[in-house]
């Protein structure tokens, strides 16, 4: 009879039976499945799980990440597959570094991104620290990406399955960190994860993926952002691309780049769209779809995966758009065609094919056509 799957390869050296694996075990099915899956290696493995926040609701919400009933969740799991597990408090860190820059982006009037905040922060910074103290030769994560071995070093690429992928939210991944992480699961599809974990008995087997941003357990990240910075629902203008003020709106932290609906401005002959947001003047601009079209962004903050790469690349401006060709020179990001919805405060990430070269945080937009209506 076939085996159901493959055990993944956790690229360490043999005999395994000398290595340590540090898994980050958040209590959903993913993590916990490389966690099972790196015991059956024969290494030593311990379970590692960051609480990073106690926010009432979110605390018994199940699907959710790193606190209340998952964290119980990540114990039990470790319990069941015979490893030692251990949760550090890091709550005070994710606070600082990830829900009061959340709330100071939307002030600012850019889209953020916080996912890939607390992966650069408390997940892949304070986390590797930990899994190094611990000894571990790598940390293992249920990330949906690959890493590969290159000519060069460890690559970035993504997932196997496209409906996963994970790797826009990793592309700010340092070299030294790939060189230490690994994920065995981005060569699976999902439901064969799931399958995994009823074979190995897991009581995660059939827990809802996580939805949402793990700190907002209803949805309502406005009213997180008004919980931080109280002057967060002062109104202001709605004003058109053209210079005509069409109304008022009801605080910038309820409007994002590409948005048509809740603009609340009737009778107008073709669709208004969020052009952008004037944070310094408190305004919103609208304009047809045509003004959302931009040719170019200014990146900041680049981090760059690709070595010496010097090819043609594409680059991806949405956690959910399809990569689009474009160039890179210097801090500037060229898109070969008009591409929409491109938003501050969201990041560029950049491939070669499936191939993660990197990206770099988007700062400003370049309009592909001046602003008239």
């Amino acid at each position: 009879m076939q085996p159901a799957f493959q055990p993944p390869q956790f690229q360490l050296s043999e005999p395994l039976a000398q290595r340590r694996i540090v898994v980050a075990m958040s209590g959903g099915v993913d993590s916990s499945v490389v966690a099972a899956l790196a015991a059956k290696t024969g290494a030593e493995v311990i379970g590692v799980t960051l609480q990073l926040y106690d926010h009432g609701a979110a605390v018994g919400r199940t699907g959710s990440c790193c606190a209340g009933q998952d964290i119980r969740d990540a114990r039990a799991v470790a319990d069941r597959i015979g490893i030692a597990h251990y949760v550090f408090d890091y709550e005070s860190a994710f606070r600082d570094s990830v829900i009061a820059d959340f709330a100071d982006e939307y002030m600012a009037g850019r889209t953020p991104i916080p996912c890939v905040k607390c992966n650069m922060g408390v997940k892949f910074t304070d986390l590797f620290q930990i899994a190094r103290d611990l000894g571990a030769d790598c940390l293992a994560t249920g990330h949906y990406v690959q890493r590969v071995e290159g000519a060069q070093g460890a690559e970035l690429h993504r997932a196997a399955d496209p409906a996963r992928d994970q790797s826009y939210f990793l592309f700010a991944t340092t070299q030294a960190q790939l060189d230490y992480l690994r994920f065995p699961l981005g060569g699976l599809p999902k439901p064969q994860v799931r399958e995994i974990a009823a074979e190995l008995g897991l009581s995660v087997a059939l827990k809802p993926d996580s939805q949402d941003i793990c700190f907002v357990p209803d949805g309502d990240y406005a009213k997180i952002v008004r919980k931080l910075r109280p002057d967060a629902d002062e109104g202001g203008d709605i004003v058109h691309v053209d210079g005509r003020v069409m109304g008022r709106h009801r605080g910038l932290i309820h409007y994002t780049v590409g948005q048509r609906k809740g603009l609340e401005i009737g009778g107008q002959p073709y669709p208004l769209y969020v052009v952008r947001l004037d944070a310094e003047a408190r305004r919103v601009i609208v304009g047809p779809k045509a003004a959302l079209a931009v040719s170019g962004a200014t990146l900041s903050d680049i981090n760059w995966l690709g070595g010496d790469f010097t090819g043609p690349l594409t680059a991806k401006v949405r956690s959910m758009a399809k990569p689009v060709p474009a160039r890179l020179e210097g801090d500037r990001l060229l898109f070969d065609a008009p591409e929409y919805g491109v938003a501050p405060g969201q990041a560029a990430v950049l491939y070669a094919g499936e191939r993660v070269l990197g990206g770099g945080w988007i700062a400003q937009t370049q309009a592909a056509m001046a602003e008239a209506a």
